[in-house]
């Protein structure tokens, strides 16, 4: 049986390089052996992540997501939901595309991010549940999560991953700590902290050593705590963190999760970041759903370390064979 490929792409992003691509990504996945068709995403709300969720139910094999970290959480929580799952490919063209980074897919040419399908190899990603919804890169709490969604749309499309570090450091002297209480597998926080974040990949925000020793596919959330709100000390975690050495600090803990309860005390309101949009506010459960979705990524450049064990991630495409007539 043929196998199709349905690619759900952003008009506007990559200031509209992906619109221009499209011919020649379409005869890549062709190439590829997949029948396929592409759906431009329009300003309705949730309109990649609806198309998602039909293509699947249409029996497609492959639902690629090219635009932005949103156009792909989008696609991720129109598939994650359901009972069968098809295939994921990501071709990037947002501001920070840090998923695409985790999964070593090129991130300046979607040409080349569409031929990531021809090496014919998957890995089976972790998704992370918020509740009812779905992420694939990171959630958070706490004030310093909020500079992503805090940074205009047109402000981003102009002056890229430099808008989220203007944005940052205009906030940085607001910043106030919320007293969180944060229930993990081996312990609980109980206390004031400027952030929670939860990483499923090792490249959170434009940074790849916040959470260096991430394995993907092993089911486990890393857990980042700030505890200070300080604004000279943050300043320092966040030098200590491009160099990863931000994880032996005092004022930093650090640990491997499967799961997460993140609630306030005394009345606090504390908003939830999932994959840089504003996901609603705590109360909140995390849950990891192991190797939830299988997606193409260019295994072959990514250490062994970052891989969980052998059968797990790292395999390689199975191709379906046509049925003969006597199995129709």
């Amino acid at each position: 049986m043929q196998q199709r490929a349905r690619i759900i792409y952003n008009p506007k992003a990559g200031h509209e390089g992906l619109k221009q691509s499209l011919v020649d990504i379409l005869a890549i996945f062709e190439q590829a052996g997949y029948e396929t068709s592409a759906y431009a995403t329009t300003p309705e709300p949730l309109s990649a992540q609806n198309e998602a969720t039909r293509a699947a139910q249409a029996g497609f094999n492959l639902v690629v997501a090219a635009g932005g970290d949103g156009t792909i959480n989008q696609v991720v929580n129109g598939l994650a939901g359901l009972k069968h799952r098809p295939k994921m490919a990501i071709i990037p063209a947002g501001t920070t595309n840090d998923y695409a980074r985790a999964l070593k897919i090129p991130r300046e040419d979607p040409v080349e991010a569409a031929k990531i399908v021809l090496k014919r190899k998957t890995i089976k990603m972790d998704i992370g549940r918020a509740d009812k919804e779905y992420f694939m890169n990171i959630a958070g709490g706490g004030f310093l999560t909020e500079l992503t969604y805090g940074v205009p749309s047109e402000t981003k499309s102009i002056f890229g991953y430099l808008a989220y570090l203007l944005e940052g450091a205009k906030m940085l002297p607001q910043i106030k700590p919320v007293p969180m209480h944060l229930v993990y597998d081996d312990g609980e926080f109980r206390g004031d902290a400027s952030m929670f974040l939860l990483g499923l990949t090792n490249s959170i925000g434009g940074f790849e050593k916040v959470a260096p020793d991430i394995t993907l596919g092993d089911g486990r959330f890393s857990l980042i705590i700030v505890k200070t709100a300080n604004l000279a000390e943050l300043v320092r975690l966040i030098a200590l963190a491009i160099n990863g050495k931000h994880l032996n600090d005092p004022r930093v803990i650090y640990v491997k999760t499967h799961k997460l309860v993140a609630k306030t005390t005394n009345g606090a309101e504390m908003k939830i970041n999932l994959d840089g949009e504003f996901g609603g506010t705590a109360p909140m459960t995390f849950t990891n759903l192991k190797q939830h979705l299988e997606i193409f990524a260019d295994v072959d450049a990514m250490p062994q370390t970052a891989l969980a064990a052998e059968g797990d991630a790292g395999l390689p495409e199975t191709p379906v064979k046509p049925k003969t007539e006597a199995e129709h």
